[in-house]
């Protein structure tokens, strides 16, 4: 038997249940993982607190797996190739992560990049997606001076490795009383704001001549809509990740790995973000793991504090 975290219904985390679970065998198309890690996520817990259409209670838990391949059912072929007992491997888009075991489709099954451990691996794929989807929709580009809310975030670490390699300049908000977070920032490629009071005065003086092109907002505050829509020309150049009723009122953009327009970029975006990890040009900062079974416990600590890193999961 196996062991799985389950959302019974709409609620805090508190009722989640762990429970002893069957794994069906992988039938044509999928394969079964033993789970190494888990990537944790607000999105995990942000979707099954409230009821919302297309949720089907009881849910599993959890969208990001890296583990090994214990099982291969008839033609099935991972996201990256042929798939074979004993890979390793991640899987994202998945349901039910948060698990010793788990049968999936195999097209959202890939190789693990070997430079990365489990619960690095594990953290990857959602937080990379996303950002490359943030670039893609403001259409940024190499010489572009951009400014990121949450600059040392899970997503905005991902978007400062990403923009580095395409040639993009980021200006990122941190948080004024937390020197290791400009330091993250600075590590990977961005030059750092302090957040707060006259936030778009410092960002004009570290822009210098070059205008602000296009604004990430990963934080969704007042402060960082008022400063992104002073200093962005073009509104369409705006997108956040967090207050979809101030994007409509002000005409931005939103985007969320459940809208089907989302959900088919981050598909084909996977490959691109696992090619820059397996190269060495995207990291996925780690700050804690914990064992499955205190999964309410980590998933409060990811909601409730600044981790400083990813949080994983460990069967």
């Amino acid at each position: 038997m196996a062991k799985r975290w389950t959302a019974p219904a709409p609620g805090p985390i508190d009722g989640w249940s762990f429970d002893e679970v069957d794994v069906p065998a992988p039938g044509a198309g999928e394969v079964t993982i033993r789970v190494r890690a888990a990537g944790i996520n607000p999105a995990d817990a942000k979707h099954v607190a409230h009821a919302r259409p297309g949720a089907r209670f009881p849910v599993p838990i959890g969208y990001e797996l890296s583990g090994e391949v214990i099982a291969v059912g008839p033609d099935a072929r991972g996201g990256s190739g042929e798939v074979s007992v004993g890979d390793e491997v991640v899987a994202f888009r998945v349901q039910g992560a948060y698990a010793t075991e788990i049968t999936v489709a195999a097209c959202d099954v890939f190789a693990k990049p070997a430079r990365l451990s489990h619960p690095e691996a594990a953290n990857l794929l959602l937080a990379g997606t996303t950002a490359a989807e943030m670039i893609q929709v403001t259409r940024a580009v190499e010489g572009d001076t951009v400014l990121l809310h949450a600059a040392s975030g899970a997503v905005g670490v991902s978007l400062l490795q990403q923009a580095r390699d395409l040639g993009i300049r980021v200006i990122g908000t941190v948080n004024p009383d937390a020197e290791d977070s400009a330091e993250r920032v600075r590590r990977y490629g961005g030059l750092p704001v302090a957040y707060g009071d006259g936030l778009r005065g410092r960002v004009e003086d570290v822009a210098g001549d070059a205008p602000i092109v296009a604004a990430w907002d990963a934080v969704g505050t007042d402060e960082a809509f008022d400063v992104s829509l002073a200093l962005v020309a073009e509104r369409d150049r705006i997108v956040t990740i967090v207050d979809p009723e101030r994007a409509k009122s002000e005409g931005v953009l939103w985007i969320a790995g459940a809208r089907p327009e989302s959900a088919r970029f981050r598909d084909i975006a996977r490959a691109r973000v696992l090619e820059l990890a397996a190269s060495g040009a995207l990291e996925v900062p780690v700050a804690r793991t914990y064992p499955l079974a205190d999964a309410i416990e980590a998933v409060r600590f990811v909601m409730e504090g600044h981790p400083g890193g990813k949080v994983a999961l460990l069967p």
